[in-house]
């Protein structure tokens, strides 16, 4: 069984970033959704979709949330999931290198992907002096 990999994020960004990740991996070896949260969201209105979709990915491990901005509505939901009872983790910050990189462990467990994660974003901002 494998972690599932739920992308939280403001429209636009979590489908966008799948899309790029899916053409240059031709295949996503972990269960993956994207689901957008609205500038104008209510949360609690968002919650059961978002559990939803959260069941979806959950290959029996667990699932990694990663949202685009800490603190940000996508961010809260994302706390709001991960309280209730299926186990999972949050990355903030997210980023194509995050992605590429957490779908190039999928033998990770939950508790070791977050800081795949969190290295995928770091080591993929590179400052270019040319």
């Amino acid at each position: 069984m494998t972690c599932g990999i739920l992308l939280v994020t403001h429209p636009g960004v979590g489908p966008a970033l799948l899309d790029v990740a899916t053409r240059l991996l031709r295949h996503l070896p972990l269960k993956t959704e994207a689901f957008e949260v609205p500038f104008d969201a209510d949360l609690d209105t968002l919650l059961p979709l978002a559990s939803a979709a959260m069941r979806r990915v959950d290959g029996g491990n667990g699932v990694l949330i990663l949202t685009d901005l800490y603190g940000a509505s996508p961010s809260n939901l994302a706390a709001q999931l991960a309280r209730l009872g299926t186990p999972a983790r949050r990355v903030a910050a997210l980023s194509l290198p995050m992605l590429l990189r957490v779908m190039n462990y999928p033998e990770q467990e939950l508790d070791q992907l977050p800081a795949t994660a969190a290295a995928g974003t770091r080591n993929g901002a590179i400052v270019d002096d040319a």
